[in-house]
C-alpha cells in the first residue's frame, strides 16, 4: 500500500512502470484478478464495514448531511453490489487490442486502427468508498494503472477495499503496482498529481465545483471532469401524469446524495395546476424541501413551496431538496435546460413521438431520457459493470465512463520496404 512517506511522484512512478507490464497483460491474468477480487469483496465483507462504521463514527464525518453520510455509507448488500459490478466487468470483452479500423492504402501499406490503454489514471474522489473497487476494477480490465486519491473521510474504508484489490492483483500475477493509494490527505497531493507530466497520464475527478476549479487552476495533465449534475426533469401538457410523478419522485428521492439525482422540476403550464399540487404533496411527504416561482407556488397552494433564488436553479443540491417552476412550452423548458443545466441527464415525460424528438434533439446533454427517471445514467444500469464517474464533457468521452472510455488507439502500419517519395 502507499503510505505517506512515499511521495506523489514515488507512487506515480511505481504506477507508470506497472502500467507497461499491465498494458500488454492477458485478458485471462485480468479477468483472473476480477474474479479474485469479487471472491474478496465477498469473504471479507465484514472486515470492509467495520472499516466503513469506523469512517462513520470518526469525528470528521460527523457534519455530513444525511445524504452525504449515506454517500459514504457501506453496508452488505453495498459490498455484494461491488463484487457484482466486479464480476459484469470480468464479463465484458476486453477492449485493449479491438482493432477499430482496417484498410490497404494506395502505398501498399497495411493499416490497422487499434484500441490500447491510456497509461496511467488518477481518481481523485470525495465520500464514496465504492468508487475504489469500481475505478480499480475498470482501470484493470482497460489496461491501465490507477493512483487513486480518495477522501479522508473515507480513508479507512479506501484503504480496506484496495489492499483487497491489491491482493487479487498480486494473485493474479499481475504488478501490485497497478493500483495505488495516497493515503495522506494533503491538499498538496492534489496539485503535485495534476502537474505529473510524463507520469500520470489522465486525472479523473469525482467531486463538487470546488473541486473542479482547484484543478482547473493547476493542471498540465489532461483532466477528464465526471463533473456535477444538475438534472431536470420537465413534465410536457400532453404527459401520463401518473408516470410523471413516478418519474419526478424516483428522480429525486431515489438517492438524493448522487449526480443522477434530479435538482428541478419543470411542468407545462397547461397541467401545472391539476399535476402540482399531488407531487409536491409527495415530495413534500418524503422530507423533500421545495422551492420555486411564482407560479409553481400559487398553482401548489398553501404555501407549500418556498420562493426560490435566482442561484436555486443552477444548483445542484445533492440533498432533498428541489426547485421548481413552471414553462410555458416545450421550447421553454428546453431553453431552461440548457441555460441551467450542467449536461449531465435531463428527462421529458410526454406522449408525444413529436414533442419526445424535439426535447431529445435540442437538449445539450450527456443523457437525455424520454418517460423515465434520470437515475439510470449508471455505468451499471448501461451494461459498463460499473464507471468511473459520467463525463460531461465533450471530448474524449461523455456519459458513463466505461472500459472503452479509458482507452485511445494507435495505428499500426505494416509494409513490403515502401518508402515514399
Amino acid at each position: 500500500m502507499a503510505t505517506v512517506t512515499r511521495t506523489v511522484a514515488e507512487v506515480s512512478e511505481s504506477a507508470k512502470r506497472a502500467a507497461r507490464e499491465l498494458a500488454v497483460a492477458s485478458t485471462e491474468a485480468k479477468n483472473a484478478a476480477l474474479t479474485r477480487l469479487a471472491e474478496l469483496l465477498g469473504e471479507r465483507a465484514d472486515g470492509v464495514v467495520q472499516a466503513n462504521a469506523e469512517d462513520l463514527a470518526d469525528e470528521r464525518a460527523a457534519d455530513l448531511t444525511p445524504a452525504l453520510r449515506d454517500r459514504l455509507t457501506l453496508d452488505e448488500p453495498r459490498v455484494a453490489a461491488m463484487a457484482d459490478g466486479v464480476r459484469a466487468i470480468a464479463a465484458l470483452p476486453d477492449p485493449v487490442g479491438e482493432v477499430l479500423d482496417e484498410r490497404t492504402l494506395e502505398s501498399g501499406l497495411r493499416m490497422r486502427k487499434v484500441r490500447v490503454p491510456l497509461g496511467v489514471i488518477a481518481v481523485v474522489y470525495e465520500a464514496r468508498p465504492n468508487v475504489t473497487v469500481d475505478c480499480a476494477a475498470l482501470t484493470l480490465k482497460s489496461g491501465n494503472a490507477i493512483v487513486l486519491r480518495g477522501s479522508s473521510y473515507a480513508a479507512r474504508s479506501n484503504a480496506a477495499l484496495a489492499q483487497l484489490v491489491r491482493e487479487a492483483v498480486a494473485e493474479a500475477g499481475l504488478p501490485e503496482a497497478a493500483v495505488e493509494l495516497l493515503t495522506s490527505g494533503d491538499r498538496a497531493e492534489l496539485t503535485e498529481l495534476a502537474t505529473a507530466e510524463g507520469l500520470v497520464d489522465l486525472i479523473i475527478p469525482r467531486g463538487g465545483e470546488g473541486l473542479k476549479e482547484a484543478l482547473k487552476s493547476v493542471a498540465t495533465v489532461p483532466v477528464m471532469y465526471a463533473a456535477a449534475g444538475n438534472c431536470h426533469v420537465y413534465v410536457h401538457e400532453d404527459a401520463d401524469l401518473e408516470m410523471a410523478r413516478a418519474v419526478a419522485f424516483n428522480a429525486k428521492v431515489d438517492r438524493p446524495g448522487v449526480c443522477n439525482a434530479a435538482e428541478t422540476l419543470l411542468v407545462n403550464a397547461a397541467v401545472a395546476e391539476e399535476f402540482l399540487p399531488a407531487i409536491v404533496g409527495e415530495l413534500r411527504d418524503a422530507g423533500v424541501e421545495l422551492v420555486g416561482d411564482d407560479r409553481t407556488r400559487s398553482a401548489a397552494g398553501n404555501g407549500a413551496v418556498g420562493e426560490a433564488t435566482a442561484e436555486d436553479w443552477d444548483t445542484e443540491y445533492l440533498d432533498m431538496r428541489m426547485t421548481v417552476g413552471v414553462v410555458d412550452s416545450l421550447d421553454d423548458a428546453i431553453d431552461h435546460v440548457n441555460r441551467h443545466g450542467t449536461g449531465h441527464s435531463e428527462a421529458i415525460v410526454t406522449s408525444s413521438e413529436e414533442a419526445a424528438e424535439g426535447f431529445t434533439e435540442g437538449v445539450d446533454a450527456a443523457v437525455v431520457y424520454v418517460n423515465a427517471s434520470t437515475r439510470f445514467t449508471d455505468g451499471f444500469e448501461f451494461g459498463m459493470g460499473a464507471e468511473i464517474g459520467n463525463s460531461t464533457q465533450k471530448l474524449h468521452a461523455r456519459g458513463p465512463i466505461g472500459l472503452r472510455e479509458l482507452t485511445t488507439f494507435k495505428y499500426v502500419v505494416h509494409g513490403d520496404g515502401q518508402i515514399r517519395d
